[in-house]
């Protein structure tokens, strides 16, 4: 955009020189790209901004050098030389579309001279970078160039039954343009008519047929405002770029158009013409100002430094802000129409550090008051919970809560799913019932890149709808191991995962977390294999499940390996009280270890043995493990063998053997009487 330092003078008293003023540009962030001079004049080239439609217009980068500066911005008067005939009674308007054309401003000049334009308006549109063509197409462009409020004037008399119709093209519809083109118009656009055809491409060019010639004496200005969705769409459509189009795409101010019309007719009434009295001004829906809240503080927190009030009043008020103050240090602004940029209190504290200087700003970290976020059990739960799976090899994922409603219907959960009501596609159209589905699909995407091993674990919520028509959501916890795994120290081999791995971290979140040891017990469910999987109780509450996933489902994934699964509803998980951690004191005495081996007949499971375990009343027993289970080999058929790792203390004094021979007695005894242990 090429702005001139004497045009700039008609907005402005300046006193600065034309070289000195460049700088000024750039403190307020119009960087200048170039400067030359043209007829005496010094024009600077500055970069312009999709978002600064302002700043396509002298009017605009006026106001931003007034408020810089503190000068006063002169608002010209415009006078006009008047016909006794009313605008209404020469010319029909009518707007078809006000969605495309909100506004629509119309005027008519009568006995204009087409001729060369004088020496001063010559000498402007040069400056712009313009050829100087008529007196009439000379001003169209002085006002366009200087309020940014693209024209256009019709040569009135060629204008069919003096009628302008702003509407969308029909089919099969042509028009040729002003640089020659023949143009095939689609219904998607808007064009200016007449009663029988288009005479213009709204917003972007006029065409041959109504344009101004050295015969022209009656013209019609046009000065309106367009959708600048349809202006682009349109323009990019037919390859056509000119200087209204380039505006109108960014967003011209809608409250401009009445000034526009005004300013050209009024020099065209300086070139001997008259205009028509009352501007016909078409504006069926008027748009109120957006107001945003502005803080006094919030400016201090964000650049850090403390601005005066005054400062903010007067910038903001330079720059047609309207503030109302609320109570010391708050304000809701008004936000003038030509400022589309301006949405939010972040982008007005960029406009109050743009006029204060972001140099005087210092380069320095922000303090900040520190706080305790409030005590919450759950959130230390979980991270607790997951130092525990990092120690175990687990990494930790977070998929989105979305899922496919055609695999989620593999998984059989039991839970009537949340339907989207505007889903962003047909594989994220529910939300989750089970954070297993959304794991599988990462050990998936992991051994598709070459991985050994897949040990993940989720911790998120999912949703479903409950029996009453409520919706839920609970907290879940989701594992999946799958592969190899790597050894406990480098010299040893990494081995196959399994079920036992799995458990074996289950078990130590529990204990870790203080919670009640749960149990195992088999029980079928529709994610695993049948006689695969067991239920995760405390107390006979149902907490969670594991298990291997079923060759189907796997199938359905494309994944080849075993997987083994499981998943806790944390949300019944930390609605129990846990147990209080205690301090215990190292042992003073010396223990002893017993190992006992024995077979049991197969369909006693190891929850089975664990329960009457724990049963026990035998004293110095300190703590036990089951630490191997082996079947086949020399066995007989439906038996299996246990081997149970058994360590006894006592807390003031070392144990003789014979007292723990006495226990290890008692155990097989008891073991015998209720499990039919054989010994081996």
């Amino acid at each position: 955009m090429n702005i001139s330092y004497d045009w700039l003078k008609e907005y402005l008293d300046l006193t600065v020189l034309p070289e000195e003023l460049a700088k000024y540009f750039d403190q307020i962030g119009l960087m200048i790209e170039s400067i030359k001079k043209v007829n005496g004049d010094t024009v600077y080239e500055i970069e312009t901004y999709a978002n600064r439609p302002d700043t396509l217009g002298h009017l605009g980068v006026a106001r931003e050098l007034a408020t810089l500066l503190g000068l006063p911005l002169k608002t010209p008067s415009w006078p006009l030389n008047e016909l006794d005939q009313a605008t209404f009674d020469l010319v029909d308007i009518q707007v078809l579309d006000s969605q495309l054309c909100p506004r629509y401003c119309g005027l008519v000049v009568k006995s204009v001279m087409v001729g060369p334009s004088p020496e001063w308006l010559k000498r402007r549109i040069e400056a712009c970078g313009l050829r100087p063509i008529n007196n009439v197409v000379d001003i169209s462009n002085y006002v366009c160039f200087s309020l940014g409020q693209p024209l256009h004037t019709f040569d009135f008399g060629r204008l069919r039954e003096a009628r302008i119709i702003v509407r969308r093209a029909r089919k099969g519809e042509t028009l040729l343009t002003l640089d020659g083109q023949l143009v095939e118009l689609t219904p998607d656009m808007l064009v200016i008519a007449d009663e029988s055809k288009p005479v213009a491409l709204a917003g972007i060019i006029g065409g041959e047929e109504s344009a101004i010639t050295e015969k022209t004496t009656d013209v019609f200005i046009e000065s309106a405002n367009f959708d600048p969705v349809s202006i682009r769409l349109t323009a990019k459509k037919l390859g056509l770029t000119t200087d209204a189009s380039y505006r109108f795409e960014r967003g011209v101010d809608i409250n401009t158009a009445p000034l526009g019309a005004m300013m050209a007719a009024s020099l065209l009434s300086r070139c001997g013409g008259k205009a028509s009295r009352g501007l016909i001004d078409v504006y069926p829906s008027q748009r109120k100002p957006k107001s945003v809240p502005l803080r006094l503080k919030r400016i201090a927190e964000l650049l850090g430094i403390e601005i005066p009030e005054e400062f903010v009043v007067r910038t903001l008020t330079a720059l047609g802000l309207k503030l109302n103050e609320q109570k010391p240090g708050v304000w809701v602004a008004e936000i003038p129409s030509f400022r589309v940029d301006l949405e939010r209190e972040a982008d007005l504290i960029e406009e109050i550090a743009r006029f204060f200087g972001y140099d005087h700003i210092p380069s320095e970290v922000t303090p900040a008051r520190s706080f305790e976020l409030p005590a919450s059990q759950e959130q230390d739960c979980l991270w607790f919970l997951k130092e525990i799976l990092f120690h175990y090899g687990f990494d930790e994922v977070i998929n989105f809560s979305f899922a496919d409603q055609q695999k989620e219907t593999i998984w059989q959960t039991g839970y009537q799913p949340i339907k989207l009501q505007n889903p962003i596609s047909s594989r994220a159209s529910i939300l989750r019932t089970s954070i297993l589905p959304g794991l599988v699909e990462n050990a998936v995407w992991n051994y598709n890149r070459e991985a050994e091993g897949v040990h993940i674990f989720e911790t998120g919520k999912i949703y479903f709808w409950e029996e009453d028509g409520k919706q839920r959501e609970e907290w879940h916890l989701g594992l999946i191991t799958s592969g190899l795994k790597e050894g406990k120290a480098w010299n040893q081999p990494s081995r196959e995962t399994d079920y036992f791995f799995l458990k074996g971290a289950i078990e130590d979140l529990f204990s870790y977390l203080g919670y009640d040891v749960p149990s195992f017990e088999p029980e079928d469910h529709s994610f695993f294999q049948s006689g695969q999987s067991v239920k995760i109780s405390i107390k006979n509450e149902p907490i969670g499940y594991l298990g291997l996933l079923k060759p189907e489902t796997r199938k359905a994934y494309e994944l080849e390996k075993l997987a083994y699964g499981g998943e806790l509803n944390l949300t019944a998980l930390f609605g129990r009280q846990p147990r209080a951690f205690t301090f215990t004191a190292v042992p003073r005495y010396p223990g002893t270890v017993r190992d006992l081996s024995f077979q049991v007949e197969a369909q006693i499971n190891f929850q089975d043995i664990y329960s009457q375990l724990r049963k026990l009343n035998v004293p110095f027993l300190e703590r036990f493990e089951i630490y191997d289970r082996f079947e086949g080999g020399s066995l007989a058929p439906g038996q299996v063998s246990y081997s149970v790792r058994f360590f006894f203390r006592h807390e003031s004094r070392t144990l003789l053997t014979e007292e723990v021979d006495r226990a290890m007695l008692n155990i097989i005894s008891q073991l015998k009487s209720t499990l039919k242990i054989q010994l081996r």
